[in-house]
């Protein structure tokens, strides 16, 4: 490959310490056809061998590397990068993405200049998601596998990649570097209500690791709550929002009673009218995505296919969303979140003091 020949897509993967990672992820790359790329690794000042790794695998790598440095955070580390990318189209990945399919990136490129010719250029692409099980992925990650390639609020997310022209970038960008997480979610709103989603026709595959690490179910309770907060603009509420996300380096068994337990204090600190107005909101926010129990339904007795739901959440849409979009459907959406907020911080102590008896 001639290094001198302008790449077709710039690839922007933002690490942190990942030097096991880097090996395996350069030989997914190597795998690609039919298309010329280039590689942009920011680094956000890892203190492992990264740096070492990144030069040696770089000299040996078949298409061109560049390695960026800079501060920690994911959003930063990706919005340093692209200035210095070459490519008219950016493809933003993790470093435990992989692709079973060789034309990938070609037949996502191939995708997304489909659906932006003759329109307004305002289209972004994302790959059907799967993770990197040597079985059948769990009930669990089959739900949000299936969910990924909803063209729905909130189902798509930074490890399904995010392929997009860089104009279209360059109008509702940056990520946002306030956020030590859930950058990538915010940034594919804007880009829903800027312009379009595309659902690219290959899979890419991506590590449990995270969830494996620390719990998948404390994990997604943690990130229900993120999201919940993030939506109706209280973030502030969860404190150190860099603790809620570790570096995957360092991540381990997620303790969520500390969080919750301030939580729960900090919303018991508001006024009382400003106490009312979060719940009445975070009502609203639950009662918008009850959509997820059919759609769950729908997955259990297999009428879901890529990109759409089934019978359980046609009918929700038609008949059921209509009828709770209303202040009485946020009130009863708010009183069960109470209860269960309640309820699971009620779980988390009673855990926490048999840990401290054994």
């Amino acid at each position: 490959m001639c290094f001198e020949e302008r790449p077709e897509l710039s690839l922007i993967v933002p690490v942190f310490n990942e030097e096991r990672g880097l090996a395996p992820f350069f030989a997914e790359l190597a795998r690609q056809r039919e298309v010329r790329f280039e590689l942009i690794l920011s680094d956000g000042g890892s203190t492992d061998e990264s740096a070492a790794a990144a030069a040696r695998l770089r000299q040996e790598a078949g298409f061109p590397v560049q390695v960026v440095a800079g501060a920690k955070g994911r959003a930063r580390q990706m919005n340093l990068a692209v200035p210095v990318a070459r490519a008219s189209t950016l493809l933003f990945l993790h470093i435990d993405s992989s692709f079973p399919d060789p034309l990938s990136f070609r037949r996502g490129l191939d995708a997304l200049a489909g659906a932006l010719r003759g329109g307004d250029g305002r289209v972004a692409g994302r790959f059907a998601l799967e993770f990197a099980f040597d079985h059948t992925p769990p009930l669990p990650y089959r739900f949000y596998q299936a969910k990924a390639t909803l063209d729905r609020p909130g189902c798509t997310h930074g490890d399904q990649g995010l392929l997009i022209g860089r104009a279209f970038f360059g109008e509702i960008s940056p990520f946002d570097e306030r956020l030590p997480l859930m950058e990538d979610t915010f940034l594919a709103e804007r880009i829903r209500r800027a312009g379009s989603w595309l659902l690219l026709p290959s899979r890419i595959k991506t590590s449990p690791r995270r969830f494996l690490a620390e719990g998948l179910l404390p994990r997604q309770t943690l990130n229900a709550i993120l999201m919940n907060l993030a939506a109706i603009g209280r973030l502030e509420l969860i404190g150190s929002l860099q603790e809620s996300y570790r570096s995957q380096h360092a991540a381990h068994r997620l303790r969520l009673t500390p969080m919750l337990v301030a939580l729960s204090e900090r919303i018991a600190a508001l006024p009382a009218e400003e106490r009312r107005r979060f719940w009445r909101a975070t009502g609203g926010y639950v009662r918008a995505n009850a959509w997820q129990i059919p759609f769950f339904f729908d997955l259990l007795w297999g009428g879901v296919s890529a990109g759409k739901g089934g019978r359980f959440l046609a009918c929700h849409d038609r008949w059921l969303a209509r009828l709770i979009d209303n202040r009485g459907g946020d009130f009863v959406a708010a009183t069960m979140v109470r209860i269960w907020f309640r309820l699971t911080l009620l779980g988390c102590r009673r855990r926490a003091r048999d840990e401290r008896r054994r």
